[in-house]
């Protein structure tokens, strides 16, 4: 398993080794020895899944502390670019963003720690998109969030707004600059 540091200091992608044969498949999707030993000392407490058609956009979110959270991110199947973005006040990072592309076809995750909102959007029909979380579990009260086209943040979706499909609850995300992070 190799993990590669990004621009945003503690978020890693990690690229599993894949054995492939006439039969399919085999990677090892976690191993707590290599993770705390790449310095992801995470103790995993619940583990989501979603389904979604393309154009699905999902965040951005996180929690708040005391129930904030990390999280290890796939795709088991289909494509998405998954965005995570630094709201740690302290950091010289704080209000950058950092996406990649997971598939299931690529095997790779991102290891994104507390101090991040998080959110991915579906590049293809059929894709899900699996995550373990760390810290606290999930609890309405402490969610956190920043609206997807927030200009500040400028993150490119690689699709036209006309073709996303948001919730409600997503669309009325507040803007990064009338943003409070407790973090």
């Amino acid at each position: 398993m190799e993990f590669i540091s990004s621009p945003l200091s503690g978020l890693l992608l990690i690229e599993p080794k894949v054995w492939k044969d006439e039969r399919g498949y085999f990677y090892e999707s976690f191993n707590e020895k290599a993770f705390r030993e790449a310095g992801i000392d995470a103790h995993f407490v619940q583990d989501n899944q979603s389904l979604s058609q393309k154009g699905t956009l999902r965040g951005l979110h996180a929690q708040a502390p005391p129930f904030a959270q990390g999280k290890l991110v796939r795709v088991i199947q289909g494509k998405v670019l998954d965005v995570a973005v630094d709201i740690r006040k302290d950091s010289a990072t704080y209000g950058q963003h950092f996406s990649c592309e997971l598939s299931g076809d690529n095997f790779k995750m991102l290891w994104i720690p507390p101090g991040f909102l998080h959110g991915f959007v579906t590049l293809e029909d059929q894709t899900i998109f699996s995550y373990k979380v760390s810290g606290g579990l999930y609890d309405k009260a402490s969610e956190i969030g920043v609206i997807w086209n927030d200009p500040h943040l400028a993150i490119d979706w690689q699709m036209p707004e006309s073709e996303l499909i948001l919730s409600d609850k997503d669309r009325n995300l507040p803007l990064f600059s009338d943003f409070v992070s407790p973090f």
